[in-house]
């Protein structure tokens, strides 16, 4: 009898037990589940502010917002997304409900200073510079800096940052761009045909650089094509461009030449280029 007592007691303890365990499992479960989740919310996120078309993205940040109202991540996220949908001025307001809910970080502030200056903001986004803590030494929080210095015509301290900017990347080609076309437009035509150089040289198929080398070398009456690679559709559009500088240069003659060059090497027909050649032969 007592053997029987105590073969039913231990049954009934390993019953608790199962039943203890089973809860265990069924809240570890509950976390995997939730952790998982967050990873694919995570991961879905960053697909969305890499590869994901902008208006798809705004869309989506902004329902996934609705649902977890406060989250900085998506708010984050959703300013991202603004600003490569072309929306400076809408990515600008949620930057500064971020920041000021407190949930802000130094990167959030020079987030919400490049859509002010995407929305011409320029003192409101010198303000939010000049309140990031000077630790805080990253590529585009000086590039930007770089970029309000030239707004107000500050050369020299203009230079510095550019300077330090492209120190900070791996991939500087665009901020030397932009650092040669300041000094274009300072009208030193040599050193902004310096930079565009370097900047062709980390990133040979950035057209824009291309362009503006050939301004800084015809503001120079260099009426010659830069050593650059080049698709025949670039060369047409680099000797109109040429062309275009030679005449403002007052060199017709050259100009004109250039033109022509550039409408016969398009592999299309070059209306741009035609219409600036007749216009120039009536």
């Amino acid at each position: 009898m007592r053997q029987i007592f105590l073969i039913g007691l231990c049954l009934a303890g390993m019953t608790s037990l199962a039943a203890c365990n089973k809860g265990l499992d069924d809240a570890e479960v509950k976390r995997a589940i939730k952790d998982v989740n967050v990873i694919d919310e995570s991961n879905l996120s960053e697909i969305m502010l890499t590869v994901g078309d902008p208006n798809e993205s705004v869309a989506y940040f902004t329902r996934t917002l609705q649902q977890n109202p406060g989250r900085p991540d998506l708010q984050r996220g959703l300013a991202k997304s603004l600003m490569r949908a072309g929306q400076p001025e809408d990515s600008a307001k949620i930057w500064s409900g971020l920041i000021g809910s407190g949930q802000g970080t130094a990167e959030d502030q020079v987030g919400y200073a490049e859509a002010l200056i995407r929305s011409n903001k320029w003192p409101e986004a010198e303000a939010v510079l000049n309140q990031i803590p000077p630790t805080h030494e990253t590529y585009d929080r000086y590039r930007l800096e770089a970029m309000v210095a030239d707004s107000k015509k500050q050369w020299q301290k203009a230079d510095s940052f550019y300077d330090t900017a492209a120190g900070l990347t791996t991939r500087p080609a665009s901020v030397l761009n932009n650092w040669g076309y300041s000094k274009l437009n300072r009208g030193d035509y040599a050193g902004a045909e310096k930079l565009f150089n370097e900047a062709l040289k980390n990133d040979p198929s950035m057209f824009t650089a291309k362009n503006n080398l050939v301004l800084a070398r015809g503001a120079q009456r260099k009426y010659d094509l830069p050593v650059v690679e080049m698709t025949q559709r670039e060369r047409a559009e680099l000797l109109y461009t040429l062309g275009l500088a030679a005449v403002k240069r007052g060199d017709v003659t050259v100009g004109r030449n250039l033109l022509e060059e550039a409408v016969e090497t398009h592999p299309q027909h070059f209306e741009a280029a035609a219409r600036s050649l007749a216009a120039l032969q009536g």
